[in-house]
């Protein structure tokens, strides 16, 4: 097959680009695989790094203001589309969804388009984009189901719940990873719950430290929390200082390797009420053998198998994500087990062979058919 992937961000990308990169690089063994992406993009810089892979650089302009770089960008991407006749372009948001299908040749490539998020998909700029695209990957069961309601339940519809590289998210040591619990405890006694998930608003990180300033002095005492991701605001911060958490709660920044600080957690949180979908940190954090405290939000709960490898509560229901707290420092002898069937579950379902092998046979159903 020859694929070309697209993808609108320009800057990091999050989760659209490590979905890319990660499919682009397993797939250029034994297929013709293109990238496009904004110069400068993680995802371009990335791409160029991968054997085998051509990256164009492509700008996906937005905007009624930006009319002329839009038409530019256009002229670009539809003379690669039509020199290079791919079987299959792979779309990953609105931006680039609706500057490829402006740029479609006569005889066109199947058009996949993965959704990434949980925003709705109304209007007429939806309606349109359904009636040209073939299939329709969504990364959990619930994103399906919301899309079967939708004018894209005229494509193809499958899941494929994203997948990650449970060799690189592997436990660490046990040595190791005392060694790194204690960079961050004051004190042996002190339970160690963070997240690498981020520092958006939507994550719910403020959500569970307002439940945590409701426990007993006691408790909240036995508690240090870690919330990787980029700097919160100033009035993040003052909000966590007036619930008096600014000793118990720790924001160690963006990481380039979060795995120090995931392998030094007693348990790990993705508390999202927005946006989210399946979460690739959910399943980096289990991969690692940590239980984790999930909201019941979009796909989040499809990770998870509660009371087993980690608990579930109803998204911003603070009173629910103080119970789960206080049961988790109840159960602290329990942890380590919870983590083992974390990371046993992670070896099941979560492993990037399963996740190209799906998507593979996606690709290869919508041709067939």
């Amino acid at each position: 097959m020859k694929l070309l992937f697209t993808n609108f961000h320009s800057g990091d990308g999050g989760g659209h680009t490590t979905y890319i990169r990660t499919l682009a690089a397993a797939l250029a063994s034994h297929h013709e695989i293109h990238v496009a992406a904004p110069p400068g993009s993680r995802l371009n810089r990335e791409a160029r790094t991968l054997p085998g892979v051509f990256v164009l650089d492509q700008p996906f302009p937005n905007g009624l203001g930006r009319w002329r770089a839009r038409r530019r960008a256009r002229a670009q991407l539809a003379h690669y589309l039509r020199t290079q006749a791919f079987d299959i372009v792979h779309v990953n948001g609105s931006a680039d969804h609706r500057l490829v299908l402006s740029a479609m040749p006569p005889k066109r490539p199947a058009l996949v388009w993965t959704k990434h998020n949980s925003k709705p998909v109304r209007g007429i700029g939806h309606w349109l984009r359904a009636r040209r695209t073939d299939q329709v990957i969504a990364v959990c069961d619930y994103t399906r189901r919301e899309l079967a309601a939708t004018a894209y339940r005229r494509c193809r519809l499958s899941t494929v719940h994203n997948g990650i590289d449970i060799d690189h998210w592997s436990p660490w040591p046990a040595g190791d990873a005392a060694a790194e619990s204690a960079r961050w405890r004051r004190d042996d006694d002190l339970l160690l719950l963070g997240s690498n998930a981020g520092t958006a608003a939507y994550k719910g990180w403020l959500d569970l430290l307002e439940a945590v300033a409701t426990l007993a002095p006691e408790l909240r005492r036995r508690l240090r929390i870690l919330i990787a991701g980029v700097p919160p605001k100033a009035a993040e911060r003052e909000r966590v200082a007036a619930l008096g958490l600014q000793d118990a709660v720790v924001f160690p920044g963006v990481l380039a390797d979060p795995r120090p600080m995931v392998a030094a957690l007693d348990a790990g949180f993705v508390l999202s009420y927005d946006v989210e979908t399946i979460s690739f940190a959910c399943r980096e954090m289990m991969a690692m053998g940590k239980p984790v405290l999930l909201s019941n939000y979009a796909g989040l709960p499809e990770n998870l198998a509660a009371g087993q490898d980690g608990w579930l509560v109803p998204a911003r229901d603070r009173a629910s994500i103080a119970a789960a707290v206080t049961s988790i420092l109840e159960q602290r002898s329990s942890l380590p087990a919870m983590g083992a069937a974390a990371r046993a579950h992670a070896e099941r379902d979560f492993g990037l062979p399963l996740f190209i092998q799906r998507t593979e046979a996606v690709y290869r159903a919508l041709l067939a058919g």
